[in-house]
């Protein structure tokens, strides 16, 4: 075609910035190639008419696990399978939406470090509606199955139950594979940077990773600030400041 470059072209820095939420996580269980129903990932939901009628299982305890299986309790019958009990943050408190405090206390400059001891579990950012569904039995959560069989999902206990669908909510993984030529990939896929500069390859910066620097990453919050961090070094590098300084 036209107007597209056919030969390979060589750079003296690369951002990668293809985004948090492009790969879906699709975990697996005992029995699933056997399972005669379907197995969706959210990244695959576009609307709740497509499953009206049928018996849904959504797997997941964060936001998009919650909303959508109370979209889809209004027109089929659903239940949400996770490991650990759901658990709720208010969406306005003090009169102020959460994303006012998260920036406002200084929350969203959290390090990744600091985080994994204040925040110990995934939660619902809610409005009152999904709680509310969830107690009033609305909305029902059940321990996560073991595994599938023909038509059914295994539930603890060995209780058998025939589901049409198993949403999974699962989350996402960077879309990074183009660099694992490069060596710049974890074997699972996950860059090897500090702070959203590669730490194997001079040259190379990320943006738009979750908890890159700090909980508001992959926001347009936090993005910029991240932008200003790792474009010295990468400016440094395409300046070959190693040569200027004579090393």
């Amino acid at each position: 075609m036209s107007g597209i470059c056919e030969e390979p072209q060589r750079a003296g820095g690369e951002v990668a910035a293809s985004g948090s939420f492009a790969r879906p996580i699709r975990p697996a269980w005992p029995g699933q190639d056997g399972f005669t129903g379907q197995v969706l990932h959210v990244a695959d939901y576009r609307d709740p008419k497509d499953l009206a009628g049928l018996r849904v299982v959504v797997v997941g305890r964060g936001n998009s696990a919650v909303q959508v299986a109370y979209e889809l309790g209004e027109v089929a019958q659903v239940s949400i399978a996770s490991r650990r009990p759901l658990a709720f943050l208010p969406q306005r408190r003090d009169g102020h939406d959460v994303h006012h405090w998260l920036a406002s206390s200084g929350f969203d400059d959290l390090p990744p470090e600091w985080l994994i001891h204040s925040v110990q579990q995934t939660l619902v950012v809610d409005t009152g509606d999904y709680r509310a569904a969830l107690e009033s039995g609305r909305l029902q959560r059940r321990e996560m199955f073991t595994g599938f069989d023909g038509d059914a999902v295994v539930w603890p206990g060995g209780e058998r139950e025939p589901v049409d669908v198993v949403l999974l909510a699962t989350g996402y993984l960077p879309s990074l594979d183009y660099l694992r030529p490069l060596g710049a990939l974890t074997p699972e896929g996950l860059p090897l940077h500090q702070g959203g500069v590669s730490t194997v390859l001079p040259g190379l910066v990320y943006l738009g990773l979750e908890f890159q620097r700090s909980f508001a990453s992959n926001t347009l919050r936090g993005v910029s600030r991240d932008a200003a961090y790792v474009v010295g070094p990468l400016a440094a590098h395409m300046r070959d400041a190693h040569a200027q300084v004579g090393l």
